[in-house]
């Protein structure tokens, strides 16, 4: 298959899903994670429509996307990898959502960054459901404290939570507390679900789903 009928092919099983779960039609989108493909890449899955995508790393990213922007306007660009601190002005720069606010540090250096350059990403809490210690994310009992912290006394308006459940576990459990929280906190978008599981992820409410190796290929 070409990396089009890959796309559509990926989108038709996101509207199923859709339709499975009794939910309106476009209600979760699909982010395309192109980390590790070069720009040539990329431009056939943009030709094909796709106007969202991921990646993990902000280096990476500067690499290709400010060109490829620049080419096609109305690109969403998502930031799916753990970020540091000293790339937050990199990031600021580049990413149109941040998914991966995960600790204090962080969210202090993004929102320096944004009155800086006047800019305001939409941002995600990531939260590490499995409590993998190898894994980012802020555990899951102390997720409402940080959202009320990052908008409270950070000012930073936190849109949605994100999950990358434990590979050899459900994802439906991590979904469903995913959610939970999302309630608690009082935000509406849910990043979850990824190639492997993201029909799972639309089941329990995903309102984004990161879709790579579906579409481009296995790295």
């Amino acid at each position: 298959m070409s990396v089009e009928e890959r796309l559509q092919e990926v989108k038709d099983r996101i509207a199923k899903a859709e339709r499975y779960s009794r939910r309106p039609a476009g209600s979760a989108a699909l982010v395309a994670v192109s980390k590790t493909f070069e720009a040539d890449d990329i431009r056939p899955v943009i030709a094909a429509g796709q106007r969202v995508f991921g990646e993990n790393r902000v280096q990476e990213s500067q690499g290709k996307w400010p060109a490829l922007k620049a080419e096609t306007p109305g690109i969403e660009l998502h930031l799916i990898g753990p970020l540091q601190s000293n790339k937050a002005a990199d990031a600021i720069e580049l990413f149109d959502v941040i998914e991966t606010v995960d600790r204090e540090k962080i969210a202090r250096a993004l929102a320096d960054e944004m009155k800086k350059q006047g800019k305001s990403p939409k941002l995600y809490v990531q939260v590490n459901t499995g409590l993998e210690p190898q894994k980012a994310g802020i555990a899951p009992k102390e997720t409402a404290a940080f959202v009320a912290l990052c908008r409270e006394e950070l000012g930073l308006s936190i849109e949605g939570l994100m999950c990358i459940p434990p590979a050899d576990e459900n994802p439906g459990p991590h979904f469903a507390l995913l959610a939970k929280l999302a309630k608690e906190c009082g935000v509406e978008k849910l990043s979850m679900g990824m190639s492997g599981d993201f029909e799972t992820a639309i089941e329990f409410g995903a309102t984004g789903v990161r879709v790579g190796s579906a579409i481009f290929g296995a790295r």
